[in-house]
């Protein structure tokens, strides 16, 4: 019988990008009652609306995803907003758990709490080793505590936490808002821009992929219009690890029915790419021909991003599957077929 099966579900965060996996694959796996907190019914900074929650959903199992996220434009903008919701989410949520019994609270964290110059491929033992990178150290610390917590519960009641912490993520339904969105949706909106919109990235697709392509200019059907420059913040010197959406809530899945230890498990790909050549790769996937101009004036931030993910393979069989340019195509795709839709 499925772990699932005959369990109340709670998952924090349920509706959002990597939530709505999550809550996909709890489905698949016979889980019928999964219950999915709004925000605009339940503001889980405050601890009414969790102590709500929970007595609305009487849940077995919490999966803690909830949170306020974005890039580092908007962990620039916003870091008190950062660390005061995320800190007061995750800790309530867990504190309320422990009161009402829970039996499992999966908390998620974020490769933002590790220290800013920590050897590549990062080590859950390296978490401690230093100071998160200064751009995004309060979201990172926030979510950092909730590991602290966790292990103390462990420790005192005997309670159930376990953390996680996923690299970057990206796929379809991701958030497009340049404001607050991360490097690869960001990336992709300002190139499907500056190529003058879905219609004209289609069009050109469409030509590049034609087998009877002639050689000369085909006037008719060939894209006139030159693509603007692209401006992408930082020198492309950083490096990142992107984690493919559907292997993280996979991920989740596994460590919520499997894994029940106080140590801390990285969720990544386990490859390492600069960011010039993420951009070089978005730029050959969608056949953007303009300009890439770099403004070094703008942060990089963590100067390099990967992590170790054998403990991940080892305690609960996660591997990630998807490479990176079949994620990217995939998500490119989605945001092609849903952009009218959700821009307007």
């Amino acid at each position: 019988m499925s772990f699932f099966q005959n369990k109340h579900i709670l998952v924090t965060g349920g509706a959002g990008f990597l939530g709505s996996f999550v809550t996909e694959k709890i489905r698949e796996r016979g889980c019928k009652d999964i219950f999915v907190p709004r925000s605009k019914d339940y503001d889980l900074v405050e601890m009414e609306a969790v102590r709500r929650v929970y007595k609305d959903s009487k849940p077995h199992i919490v999966i803690h995803l909830a949170a306020r996220v974005g890039g580092i434009g908007a962990n620039r903008a916003n870091p008190g907003k950062f660390f005061y919701d995320n800190l007061m989410m995750g800790v309530q949520m867990m504190e309320v758990g422990r009161q009402v019994g829970l039996e499992k609270f999966v908390a998620i964290g974020t490769v933002c709490a590790y220290p800013k110059f920590t050897p590549v491929p990062f080590k859950e033992e390296d978490l401690w080793n230093g100071y998160p990178e200064e751009t995004n150290a309060p979201y990172g610390l926030a979510k950092k505590m909730l590991l602290v917590q966790a292990q103390a519960y462990r420790q005192q009641y005997g309670f159930n936490a376990i953390y996680l912490l996923p690299v970057n993520l990206y796929g379809p339904r991701d958030n497009f808002d340049l404001e607050s969105s991360h490097v690869i949706p960001a990336l992709i909106r300002k190139i499907i821009d500056a190529m003058g919109g879905k219609e004209s990235v289609l069009k050109r697709m469409q030509y590049l992929n034609r087998p009877d392509k002639p050689n000369k200019p085909d006037r008719q059907n060939r894209p006139e219009k030159p693509d603007k420059p692209l401006v992408v913040w930082g020198t492309g010197k950083a490096t990142r690890e992107f984690l493919y959406v559907e292997d993280c809530a996979e991920a989740i899945v596994l460590a919520t029915e499997k894994y029940n230890k106080p140590d801390p498990i990285n969720i990544g790909a386990g490859f390492e790419i600069s960011i010039k050549e993420l951009v070089e790769l978005i730029a050959k996937l969608t056949a953007f021909k303009g300009q890439i101009v770099w403004d070094a004036s703008k942060p990089d931030g963590q100067p390099r991003r990967m992590l170790d993910t054998s403990k991940a393979e080892k305690e609960f069989g996660f591997k990630a599957k998807a490479s990176l340019e079949e994620g990217l195509k995939k998500t490119i795709g989605w945001y092609l077929l849903t952009r009218e839709t959700r821009l307007t």
